[in-house]
């Protein structure tokens, strides 16, 4: 078994102190930012699959949930925050049920 370099193993970071260094520590509104960022971008890429997967064009999703194809778009993309009632309505037509659990 091949041992670990003392040297390089304290040159390792963890992944909270590379988030620290390039966005700040928790709770610091750079770090928030960041974190919306990539919550938009999650939903985002789950909604898009989820579209890709029942074959249908960003337009007809638009129409099943009420929305701007545009809209849609940016959702994918991860360049917009949606409110929890645009979730509930894309999510609806994409047959996607949520349900809370305490």
């Amino acid at each position: 078994m091949k041992k670990l370099n003392p040297e390089k193993v304290a040159r390792l970071h963890s992944y909270d102190d590379l988030l620290n260094k390039k966005y700040g520590k928790r709770g610091t509104p750079e770090r928030a930012a960041s974190e919306n960022k990539a919550i938009a971008y999650y939903f985002g890429e789950i909604l898009k699959a989820r579209r890709k997967e029942l074959k249908l064009t960003q337009q007809q999703l638009a129409d099943k949930a009420g929305k701007e194809r545009s809209y849609i778009a940016r959702i994918e993309k991860g360049e917009t925050n949606m409110q929890l009632s645009s979730l509930l309505k894309i999510s609806a037509a994409l047959g996607l049920k949520f349900s809370l659990h305490e």
